[in-house]
Formats: structure tokens, C-alpha cells, sequence
């Protein structure tokens, strides 16, 4: 999993208790990269958990919540470092369509060893999207705040619907994404 994944839960995590109680959190979990994350390095995604985990443990908020907010948190970083990627999409599904054969695409350009979850999505009419999360990874709850941050950044209002279909060792969720219309 990409470094820079890491690095903006750290900072997400400061902004909320502070980089002292960060570094003991960080120095109490065992690690292999010693809680030391470099935005391009490569870390195993069971370190990602373990210290959503302790965070989590840390502020008594479930490890499910604080992967939702997170999700949040990376939309923003994604709308503030990669502006591209949103230019030009009328709205939100129109840009949860363009994560597989847009976003993905051009991620492997430039990191060609990275893997990435896979995403397929089906209009299930103007107002409703299904979207599928596939990967090895566990963070579903990550994709919903992902989702729902990008709803929100396109000014809908929608109800999120996740249904989990994980098996041992591999993570399915599939989303009902529905807008709800604005009251006049």
C-alpha cells in the first residue's frame, strides 16, 4: 500500500490529538517500518490497520467510524492534489464511474507495482448508482467515506446502502448509492 496513505492518516490522526499522543500511539504498536512512513514507500496494509485500530482504541471510537472518516479525509487530499481527475464531471456518480477506467489507469502509469482495488459500477437509473469494492484489502468502511465525501463534494444529498460480502481473505462490498432530491 502506498506510503502517502499512511502519511495522511498520521496527519488526520495530529489534527485531531496531536503529534505527541500520535508518536506514543505509534511507538506502543509493533510495526515493521517503526511507525516511519515516506509518502512513496511501500507498506503492508495490515500496518494500516493496526493503527486505525489503536487510534481507534485511543479516542473510543469505532475502528468502522474512524475508516469512514478517513475515507472523508483522503477525498479532500484526492480534490486538493489531483484537481484533474474532477474536471470536467457534472457530478458525483459521473466520477465514481471514472475511479476504474480513469483514476486507476493513470495511478498505474506512475506506480506501476501498486494494487489497487477494483471497482465496477451500474446505473441503476438517473438517480441511483451500484458500486462494487473488490480487493484483498478490508476497507470497505474506507471506501464508503471515500463515496460519501465525494456525494458531498458534488453537492448531492444521497443515502449509502453497503452490503458486505467479504469471505476470508478477500473483500467484496457492494453500494446502493442513491440521490435524494433537494426539497424546494
Amino acid at each position: 500500500m502506498k506510503g502517502v496513505v499512511f502519511v495522511e492518516l498520521i496527519h488526520m490522526a495530529e489534527s485531531v490529538m496531536g503529534e505527541t499522543a500520535v508518536d506514543h500511539i505509534l511507538d506502543k504498536i509493533e510495526l515493521q517500518s517503526d511507525g516511519a512512513f515516506s509518502a512513496v514507500g511501500n507498506y503492508p496494509c495490515s500496518e494500516l490497520l493496526r493503527i486505525v485500530e489503536a487510534f481507534g482504541a485511543e479516542l473510543n471510537v469505532p475502528v468502522e467510524a474512524l475508516h469512514v472518516q478517513f475515507g472523508h479525509w483522503m477525498f479532500a487530499r484526492f480534490v486538493q492534489g489531483y484537481p484533474m481527475f474532477f474536471e470536467g464531471k457534472p457530478d458525483g456518480f459521473a466520477m465514481l464511474e471514472a475511479i476504474e477506467n480513469e483514476v486507476h489507469v493513470e495511478v498505474r502509469k506512475l506506480y506501476p507495482e501498486v494494487e489497487l482495488p477494483r471497482f465496477t459500477t451500474q446505473r441503476q437509473g438517473p438517480d441511483s448508482l451500484r458500486m462494487v469494492y473488490s480487493s484483498e484489502r478490508p476497507l470497505q468502511h474506507f471506501c464508503r467515506g471515500l463515496i460519501e465525501a465525494c456525494m458531498a463534494h458534488f453537492d448531492h444529498q444521497a443515502t449509502l446502502q453497503m452490503t458486505d460480502h467479504s469471505a476470508e481473505g478477500h473483500c467484496t462490498a457492494e453500494f446502493l448509492i442513491q440521490k435524494v432530491q433537494k426539497a424546494a
